[in-house]
């Protein structure tokens, strides 16, 4: 499987995350010690701006630290996941697109929407829950949200640029599947998503389920969303990643 990934946006963004974090961290530091070196009454409210403003920076680095500096990154563990079901004619395609995580296949077009979170996770229909946290949930952590939305949201992007740079592809296939990526996760519980979410072991009986019954695209329409999706990572090397069970 042929991976397109947008290195230098990951180490710039995960650079973003840490200088972040520590300018949070000085910020809500500082905010404590202006009790100690001022004895001003404002100084209440310059605390509460401080607080305001550090608490802003964490957790704006923590999203980018979720994302470009833990280890293994969601993109790491979609590729290996991926490569399973199309190691062989898979195109993937990482922080390039209007979708974070894209898969082109002979079939159509795959959106992936990578979650980190762990816990106990369920869903039901279009809700969601995220529970089994404890306190944890206070300290470091980006709520689950609604995963089912933010796959719909990322379709539609990816429907748009479709129509714009591949107009004779916009009726291929394209589809969203929601991929938990912690190896930890405490329990996963959502077959009855509305919209098809697994967990990154079980990707590949997904995408079998999913493309089954769908027909190879006609050349025309293939060569239009490769050459559509390729132009955006015209100036990266293509990466090779194989199954590991070849």
């Amino acid at each position: 499987m042929v991976v397109l990934r947008d290195e230098k946006r990951i180490a710039r963004l995960g650079r973003l995350a840490q200088v972040l974090s520590f300018a949070g961290l000085a910020v809500l530091v500082a905010g404590l010690l202006l009790i100690f070196i001022n004895d001003s009454t404002s100084v209440f409210i310059y605390q509460l701006l401080a607080l305001a403003v550090g608490y802003s920076f964490s957790q704006i680095g923590l999203h980018y630290a979720h994302r470009y500096l833990r280890r293994p990154r969601m993109d790491q563990v979609l590729d290996t996941a991926a490569a399973k079901f199309a190691r062989k004619d898979g195109r993937l395609y990482h922080y390039l697109l209007p979708a974070p995580h894209v898969l082109l296949l002979p079939v159509g077009v795959v959106v992936l929407t990578a979650k980190f979170q762990n816990g106990r996770i369920t869903a039901k229909g279009d809700t969601w829950q995220q529970t089994g946290l404890g306190m944890r949930r206070f300290f470091g952590r980006e709520g689950l949200g609604n995963p089912g939305h933010e796959a719909e949201a990322q379709t539609a992007k990816m429907a748009a640029f479709i129509q714009e740079h591949a107009p004779s592809a916009a009726d291929a296939p394209l589809f969203p599947i929601i991929v938990f990526t912690a190896p930890n996760i405490a329990s996963l519980d959502v077959k009855e998503s509305r919209v098809p979410a697994v967990h990154s072991a079980k990707l590949t009986g997904a995408l079998r389920q999913r493309t089954i019954n769908l027909k190879p695209l006609p050349k025309a329409e293939y060569d239009a969303l490769r050459d559509a999706f390729d132009a955006a990572a015209a100036h990266l090397i293509e990466e090779t990643v194989r199954d590991d069970a070849e």
